[in-house]
């Protein structure tokens, strides 16, 4: 069932996304040369205590994942691309590390991912995080009333494609509120004027993910870490957004 909120509603799920937005900045900052990846988790895991918030992750054990995920905080790295559980990994130089969050505050969701480089960047890397970000804002950009579901993913896959890059349909996007995932499915690549209508208080997560070589994917022994299938490297970006009369609220923006 997919619900629609009301302003009131939206307004209820702000300190949400303003949180979510907080551990990302803070998470993204700590990742640095020799950082472990469960120290991140750790960073996160404190900052939900404090806040008096709620992990989606911890006991998060969808029909794909070999069990409950057990960690607050997604650590991809590299060729891991999606859902990278937190392990005894310290970060080196030139690692890209996808950082993915949710979390539930006074009962709303809101989730967010962000991609970084640590240490020396690749200049391939770079760029491959800017063209994520630069779908996400083209489907933030369509992302209005009367549109529909088809053009959010129409936008991902023309910017993914203009830079040939790889789009895989598996995971994208989705419906947020009361829980980290509804409908509808928000595909990253697809045809402008299909698919569910956009309407306001439809609020949903945006999350396009790129990779340089492939479209295939393999999970890991850990039976949640996705990676390419061919060890190429990955960018993921992520925003929850309100749909609204007028442009659509960023619900996890970052200052």
């Amino acid at each position: 069932m997919i619900e629609l909120l009301t302003p009131t509603q939206i307004d209820e799920m702000r300190p949400a996304g303003s949180f979510v937005a907080s551990v990302l900045t803070a998470v993204s900052e700590a990742a640095d040369v020799g950082v472990d990846l469960l120290d991140l988790d750790a960073l996160a895991h404190q900052m939900i205590r404090d806040r008096g918030a709620e992990s989606c992750y911890i006991d998060y054990h969808p029909s794909f994942g070999a069990m409950p995920f057990g960690k607050v905080l997604c650590t991809s790295v590299n060729d891991a691309v999606l859902h990278g559980l937190p392990h005894p990994y310290k970060l080196r130089d030139g690692d890209l590390v996808s950082l993915d969050f949710a979390a539930s505050v006074d009962g709303w969701v809101c989730d967010s991912a962000v991609s970084v480089v640590v240490g020396t960047p690749r200049e391939e890397d770079v760029r491959l995080i800017a063209h994520a970000q630069e779908a996400l804002d083209a489907a933030i950009t369509v992302a209005r009333a009367g549109n529909k579901v088809g053009d959010i993913s129409a936008a991902i896959g023309e910017v993914g494609r203009s830079h040939g890059l790889k789009i895989n349909t598996q995971f994208g996007g989705h419906g947020v509120g009361r829980t980290m995932h509804g409908d509808p499915h928000v595909a990253n690549d697809g045809r402008a004027g299909r698919g569910f209508p956009l309407k306001p208080g439809l609020v949903i997560a945006i999350e396009p993910w790129f990779l340089h070589t492939t479209d295939e994917i393999v999970m890991d022994e850990d039976g949640w870490t996705i990676r390419s299938a061919d060890g190429s490297r990955g960018a993921h970006v992520e925003h929850t957004i309100a749909i609204t009369d007028g442009d659509p609220i960023v619900m996890t923006a970052r200052s």
